[in-house]
């Protein structure tokens, strides 16, 4: 997928409801859903996204809190880009419920630079306002690659309306090493085997035939983050031995 143009828009708004679907639902969830949604046109695609965060993992832990405002930094591919392919460098805002993302297309090796030597990339003077949240928070705090999560989405859209969607994640995974997207989307499993989790992108209240369909089987709202798990079940040690090390 490396190359291939996603949806042109840099800034979304929206509520973000997610479930996790055991194996042994997954299909009767797809033959409900076929009456409304349809794939898009990307079909079956991986993404990958490199998460930034401090050397205690400040705000991945301000996150957990459930604060009522709360941001994280991402570098995001659609497959394992090559130096000159575009990515995606990525500030996620939610606040009271409601999901702010700020976007920047450009090739990776110049989101690197920006990264790594704070290389103004040429992109920020077409999108000077992104650009400056972006570059603000970038600055706030001294942040370095963490952890790097990829998966195998199919997206959806409401067939009476393009802007309902949502996703289904399967093959979850991630790693502490070689942190970089040109280096491969492998890694270990994060979730249980056959496990998806769906994703409902929404402006408003959920359709009532989607609310029948997740009572009939029995899937509900979770707070799940696929940076928060990692953090809490394998990097959490880590935190703290670096913070005792501080102190």
């Amino acid at each position: 997928m490396a190359g291939v143009k996603i949806r042109a828009g840099m800034t979304f708004q929206r509520h973000e409801k997610k479930y996790l679907v055991p194996p042994n639902r997954l299909s009767s969830l797809l033959d409900a859903l076929d009456a409304y949604m349809r794939p898009d046109e990307y079909g079956l695609h991986t993404i990958s996204s490199l998460y930034y965060d401090t050397a205690d993992f400040t705000l991945i832990r301000k996150s957990l809190d459930k604060p009522a405002f709360k941001q994280k930094l991402r570098l995001r591919s659609y497959g394992v880009p090559g130096e000159t392919d575009t990515v995606y460098l990525e500030l996620k805002k939610k606040l009271s419920g409601v999901t702010y993302k700020r976007r920047m297309a450009m090739p990776l090796w110049r989101a690197r630079d920006y990264m790594d030597h704070a290389a103004i990339p040429p992109e920020s003077r077409a999108n000077r306002q992104t650009f400056g949240e972006i570059d603000w928070f970038v600055k706030r705090e001294p942040l370095a690659p963490k952890t790097l999560l990829s998966y195998d989405r199919i997206a959806l859209y409401g067939k009476n309306d393009r802007d309902f969607r949502m996703t289904l994640d399967a093959n979850i995974r991630w790693r502490d090493h070689n942190l970089d997207l040109g280096m491969g989307d492998y890694g270990r499993s994060l979730c249980g085997p056959g496990m998806r989790l769906l994703e409902i992108k929404t402006m408003g209240a959920l359709p009532l035939w989607l609310c029948d369909i997740l009572s009939e089987l029995e899937l509900y709202p979770q707070s799940f983050s696929k940076y928060g798990t990692v953090y809490t079940e394998h990097l959490m040690n880590m935190s703290k031995e670096v913070a005792t090390i501080a102190g």
